[in-house]
């Protein structure tokens, strides 16, 4: 017998996926003028990978197997009076755009309501459905 609760655990995962995605495009967004990091230089944006799995009748859903750093350059600005100017006095600053951040929060926001959705239908159809074996 498949098991009756997959379509939950699928979605708890996309769930818990959807939310750290949430969190990293927060991060992003926080550091948009974070010209200095303990590692040096200017923050990296970061960008989660999705993977869905399929292991056996009884385990799939979604992981995330790694968070990476977006490698487009960082927006230089002339400013010779910032301490993190360069000899030219540019400031290099993160390579983040916060119109593409918030359409990516956008984005991961619904696809987490609409898990929460499945999640709720699921259980409301399983209910009706102990409803009719009461009979």
């Amino acid at each position: 017998m498949k098991d009756m609760f997959m379509p939950l655990k699928i979605s708890a995962t996309a769930l818990e996926a959807q939310k750290i995605r949430m969190n990293v495009i927060a991060s992003n967004i926080a550091n948009v003028n974070s010209t200095r990091t303990p590692d040096g230089g200017p923050y990296k944006r970061k960008d989660v990978v999705f993977e869905s799995y399929l292991f056996d009748e009884h385990s799939a859903g979604v992981n995330i197997p790694k968070i990476i750093e977006d490698q487009r350059p960082f927006r230089m600005v002339y400013d010779p009076a910032h301490p993190d100017a360069d000899k030219g006095g540019y400031v290099s600053y993160p390579n983040i755009n916060t119109i593409e951040e918030t359409v990516n929060l956008i984005s991961a926001t619904r696809a987490y309501e609409a898990n929460l959705t499945i999640i709720n239908s699921y259980k409301e159809m399983f209910m009706k459905t102990l409803d009719l074996t009461r009979v």
